[in-house]
């Protein structure tokens, strides 16, 4: 997969509120689809490989506004780096973890949470080489015509990241920051994303 780092531009056409009648159904008061839940609010149970991890963050716009109506999706593989759809692998990912969970932001501050495992090293095409532990995050909104596609790193996995292929891609290092969640406390992360300004995150064509 190939990945180019691209600047977000404000879109003429945006995504409007059927996005949470679609994907958040109970957000937009449909209660009665998924069992009153919405799907992706689980990724993981108690039988889960793996360390436990809480990411929480914030989506702000190019005034450093949270976003209110946003939703975000992480895609991610398994404590043992299998994707749970891998075709290129005959190895079987942990039937017990999701490996993509889905959340609203919050009405009142913009906020998520995920409950996840921290994911293993991913092997890169056919390289030998291995990515350091990643989340693939994709964000919709109004105002964005096209989901936007990023990635989380661990800001713990210094040797791992100084080696991770798409990291020593970009052009900006300065800007690798923008792709790094920050250690808060043992097994909780803060990974903010900003659409817009000095602290722009860098989002990818994929």
């Amino acid at each position: 997969m190939v990945f180019n780092t691209r600047t977000h531009e404000h879109a003429s056409q945006t995504a409007g509120p059927y996005v949470h009648i679609g994907l958040v159904p109970p957000i937009a008061g449909l209660d009665n689809m998924y069992d009153g839940n919405y799907l992706g609010a689980t990724m993981v149970n108690e039988n889960t490989r793996g360390e436990r991890v809480r990411i929480r963050g914030q989506i702000f716009d190019g005034f450093q506004t949270p976003l209110l109506d946003a939703i975000i999706e992480l895609w991610q593989a398994d404590a043992c780096g299998i994707f749970c759809s891998s075709q290129a692998s005959s190895a079987k990912s942990d039937p017990n973890f999701m490996g993509w969970g889905r959340q609203p932001t919050s009405h009142d501050d913009g906020s998520f949470i995920f409950e996840t495992i921290k994911p293993g090293k991913v092997p890169y095409k056919d390289t030998g080489i291995f990515q350091a532990p990643h989340i693939c995050v994709w964000i919709a909104a109004r105002g964005i015509n096209l989901g936007l596609h990023t990635r989380m790193y661990f800001s713990d996995e210094e040797e791992a990241n100084s080696t991770d292929p798409i990291l020593n891609s970009i052009e900006h290092q300065s800007r690798v920051e923008t792709l790094t969640a920050k250690l808060l406390r043992t097994g909780e992360y803060e990974f903010n994303i900003h659409l817009q300004g000095e602290h722009e995150t860098i989002f990818f064509d994929v």
